[in-house]
């Protein structure tokens, strides 16, 4: 559905948008570095890929293939400018994502979001081969009401040529640039909640919930505490297991503020931490009584309990009472 009538813009802006359809917004641009092993290798175990393909030569020339190839997917990492680039001041004057960028920002759409990618690959890179990535706008879609806001889907198509220049990959890149605002109003009752998963590795953990009892799992043999719950001792593998009752007290490790997609069964946004408990366990759970931009990462929280009802209860924190002086 289009916003019309929600956000004015002056006379022409519509057709100085539309003229970005078919330009170019990044002429062709080499990547820093040509394809490397060792970014192939720190790649594959950070995405943990054990394809023996992208580390072995002979197991890739077992396949078929000359030698190690790069995984498909790094295509984007092997042109990406980098930090210090990405901030410098571009030599020629802005570029025509700039210019696109403030456009948009002259009309109120000032946040952005990724909405999705589609890849074509044609063939794959090995070592040696050079990289480059030329940008151009496929469409600027009318307003639109969205959830965050009324926003604009700018589509770009993204061409990846090798040293020869021929095109070894397409995406097909999609953002979401909107005004912040209300959006659309949330719904005026709430959903039920989820109800979580209970099996016979975390069934203890429930039960001590509707009891309000914040349960941990230790092992019985090395008195280690493990944290989501599992049949067995990560630390001595040992089956054998009870629980130790939390004191209830722990700080925040690290939180998110969940804006989008909205959930029907929370209010929106939320607040979902990590908080690292005092006995040295950690667990993901909601924040409650305090405003998104109070929370700090290291705050002290204590334990509540949401009774949503039906069962399970579940554990929520709150932040700590500030002692007295």
């Amino acid at each position: 559905m289009t916003g019309r009538g929600e956000h004015e813009h002056g006379p022409g802006y519509e057709e100085r948008l539309q003229a970005f359809t078919g330009r170019e917004l990044r002429a062709l641009t080499p990547a820093q570095d040509p394809v490397n092993q060792p970014m192939i290798r720190h790649w594959a175990e950070a995405m943990g890929d054990t394809n023996p393909v992208y580390t072995d030569d002979a197991a890739a020339r077992a396949t078929g293939r000359d030698g190690v190839v790069a995984p498909a997917s790094m295509i984007q990492a092997w042109t990406m400018p980098g930090y210090a680039a990405g901030v410098a001041a571009r030599p020629g004057g802005p570029s025509g994502f700039d210019e696109l960028v403030a456009l948009l920002d002259e009309g109120g759409y000032t946040s952005v979001v990724a909405t999705d990618s589609e890849f074509t690959f044609l063939r794959e890179l090995a070592p040696g081969d050079h990289a480059a990535v030329r940008e151009t706008v496929e469409s600027v879609s009318a307003e639109k009401r969205t959830g965050l806001g009324p926003g604009r889907f700018v589509t770009t198509l993204k061409t990846y040529t090798d040293q020869h220049g021929d095109t070894v990959a397409t995406q097909r890149w999609r953002t979401l640039r909107f005004s912040p605002g209300p959006g659309e109003a949330p719904p005026r009752a709430l959903a039920p909640r989820p109800r979580p998963a209970v099996n016979r590795d975390n069934a203890f953990f429930f039960e001590g919930a509707n009891e309000h009892r914040l349960l941990i799992q230790r092992c019985a043999d090395c008195s280690a505490l493990r944290h989501p719950p599992g049949p067995c001792c990560p630390e001595c593998r040992s089956m054998e297991w009870d629980t130790a009752e939390a004191c209830g007290r722990g700080s925040v490790y690290s939180f998110v503020v969940n804006h989008h997609p909205r959930h029907p069964a929370f209010e929106s946004p939320y607040l979902v931490a990590v908080v690292e408990l005092a006995e040295g366990t950690r667990l993901i759970t909601g924040l409650t009584g305090v405003a998104p931009e109070d929370v700090t990462i290291g705050m002290p929280v204590v334990l509540d309990w949401l009774d949503a009802g039906p069962e399970p209860t579940l554990p929520v924190f709150r932040p700590a009472p500030t002692e007295a002086p």
